[in-house]
């Protein structure tokens, strides 16, 4: 990792926190904590009824967890009237390998393509945008 990039004019740099985690709501935890683990090969390492959360290894420093949101619906992309919020980028080395296999494990690949050759829009089995993006 390089140097940090300054904050402040003065070039000076404020830390107040450090991402730990990103938690996505979902209505099936366990089905989406399932297809995030068969995508990046990253392990469960807590689980109930309402919450599922993924580190990579034993060593991974941000965890990717997923809470149970009955009522919730999916951001729709692209919509002029409304936005995904936010996304995962996932880096890849083949892409076509890649999207094929995030099919088979139930994502679905958006209609819209703004730059298919260097990165494919999809969504996880709960509508959640996310991008495999070329290495």
């Amino acid at each position: 990792m390089g140097r940090p990039v300054p904050c402040k004019e003065d070039h000076t740099v404020v830390v107040i926190a450090q991402l730990t985690g990103i938690v996505l709501e979902c209505p099936d935890p366990k089905l989406l904590a399932s297809f995030y683990c068969d995508l990046t090969g990253w392990s469960v390492i807590y689980a109930d009824d309402g919450w599922y959360m993924l580190r990579e290894g034993d060593t991974g420093s941000i965890t990717l967890s997923f809470q149970r949101a009955p009522d919730f619906k999916p951001p729709v992309w692209p919509d002029p009237a409304s936005s995904m919020q936010f996304h995962l980028d996932l880096k890849v080395d083949d892409l076509d390998v890649a999207e094929l296999s995030a099919v088979q494990l139930g994502a679905t690949k958006f209609e819209h393509q703004p730059d298919s050759d260097s990165c494919r829009v999809m969504a996880d089995p709960a509508g959640h945008p996310f991008c495999l993006c070329k290495a």
